[in-house]
């Protein structure tokens, strides 16, 4: 039976001397002909298995090469050797799955994280991966728990959806119409989706958030944790074309509320991965210390990815509205020394290098902006009293920019109609939204996070392609 394996990182915290157990993993190293190190990806941590010197005959002793993966039986010994507690003194050995040594990609050696991209079907076997991947399970698992607790109700919004929360018209379509140029036509040459499967034009979605309102306008919280897309050429560390996202919406919050509770969020998470996945953070802090070693001094981060965290879960985050976050960068040394690639005026979307500076060189901590533009945010944020700004409110994080994005929604059907048409989004087709503005609005608020950034911050990576498992960008579809 296969199910009565002892896991590894089970039994390096719990173990009784000269007790019989089962392992299974796969061959990280084989020494001398005695010495295995098994690695079964609950932790970073290796387990030395000692096979007795002709114990083992001589064809079965050459398919135990890294990759190989192997069930041992053994009793657990106290160890001779330095940084390990305990070794498995080998009673059998069987070989579940031979590795051909010449060909295996991961070679007990180092290798770069753009080769890993490559062969990412294999990069959970490495430290690196292991302990982000770990991570995110953590933390999706975290997610979960801190809206529980709240009360909340997790809503399944749809990923095939006809509206578009965004407005920005960056979206893949979904269709069964022919490719091959046969498909119906209108008068005027455009696509006839009266002949699709769902009758009209429809796309994979953005963002849950439009249904997410509609949950919240009866259960007062709910939030969403599912997959997004957005088809937007852009082949950056930063953008993926499919990504997950966590959106709460909340009945009876204002700005404020919303405020508090992503940031409450955001600590939440960070406190729970430090509590549970301490040996993972500390093995990605000394690498992150390494490549930081690398770099020219003037380059390198102030503090380490622990001490950042922590500096994060233990701090109040900033609070300033988009005018004074304009002024601040206006004055900047960095402005003022032409240093910025983008330029700096009320009324921009700021850049990456804007959001940044404002976190890691202005106030050194994460910074939550308010009361933007409303010519650069979305139809659905509530117009202030100034006419010009919206209560919008984004989350900067060191190291990354934006993490989270929100705002308190537009309850008022008038208003919420003019910026509709302003926009030149069709009121007709989105009745069912601005029911819930005619039948007991309420003031709402909710937030968008952005899951692999999250994922980001805390690790310590530097390219959202190495925090989800198989990436999906422009020109990259792999598996």
């Amino acid at each position: 039976m296969y199910n009565t394996r002892t896991k590894i990182k089970s039994l390096l915290h719990s173990y009784t001397l000269q007790s019989t157990v089962t392992i299974m993993g796969w061959v990280r190293t084989f020494r001398n002909n005695q010495f295995i190190a098994i690695n079964d990806g609950s932790t970073n941590t290796n387990l030395q298995v000692v096979v007795a010197l002709g114990m083992l005959p001589d064809a079965v002793l050459k398919r135990i090469t890294t990759g190989a993966s192997v069930k041992v039986v053994g009793t657990v010994v106290e160890s001779l050797g330095s940084g390990q507690a305990i070794e498995i003194k080998a009673e059998s050995v069987e070989i579940l799955g031979d590795s051909d040594a010449e060909k295996y990609p991961l070679q007990p050696k180092k290798h770069s994280l753009e080769f890993l991209r490559e062969i990412a079907h294999l990069r959970f076997r490495t430290n690196t991966f292991a302990a982000v991947f770990r991570i995110r399970h953590a933390v999706a698992f975290a997610i979960h728990q801190f809206f529980n607790q709240k009360q909340f109700v997790y809503l399944h919004t749809p990923i095939i959806t006809a509206s578009d929360a965004e407005g920005a018209g960056e979206m893949f379509r979904v269709t069964t119409l022919p490719m091959d140029g046969t498909a119906p036509r209108n008068e005027d040459g455009s696509i006839n989706y009266t002949e699709d499967f769902f009758g009209k034009g429809t796309h994979l979605t953005v963002s849950g958030q439009l249904e997410g309102e509609l949950g919240a306008m009866a259960f007062s919280e709910v939030y969403t944790f599912g997959p997004t897309f957005r088809a937007e050429n852009s082949n950056t560390t930063r953008h993926l074309a499919e990504f997950w996202m966590i959106e709460p919406e909340m009945a009876f919050y204002d700005l404020e509320d919303n405020m508090n509770l992503a940031e409450e969020f955001i600590k939440y998470l960070i406190n729970y991965v430090m509590q549970h996945n301490a040996d993972d953070l500390q093995f990605l802090d000394a690498r992150l210390a390494e490549e930081e070693k690398q770099k020219p001094t003037a380059e390198r981060q102030e503090m380490g990815l622990l001490e950042k965290l922590r500096f994060v879960a233990e701090n109040s985050f900033e609070r300033i509205n988009y005018t004074e976050a304009i002024d601040i960068l206006l004055n900047s040394p960095a402005y003022k020394k032409k240093k910025f690639k983008y330029e700096v005026k009320w009324g921009i979307d700021m850049q990456s290098e804007h959001e940044r500076y404002l976190v890691e060189k202005h106030f050194k901590k994460p910074v939550i902006v308010t009361n933007y533009p409303k010519d650069i945010k979305a139809f659905y944020m509530r117009l202030n009293d100034d006419g010009t700004t919206v209560a919008a409110m984004d989350i900067l994080a060191p190291g990354i920019g934006e993490i989270v994005g929100g705002s308190q929604r537009e309850e008022r059907l008038a208003n919420l109609e003019a910026r509709m048409q302003e926009m030149h989004i069709p009121t007709d087709e989105m009745s069912w939204y601005l029911d819930t503005r005619r039948f007991g609005t309420v003031p709402h608020a909710g937030f968008g996070l952005g899951f692999e950034r999250m994922i980001l911050f805390i690790t310590g990576m530097t390219n959202i392609r190495d925090v989800i498992p198989f990436a999906r960008t422009p020109k990259n579809c792999m598996y």
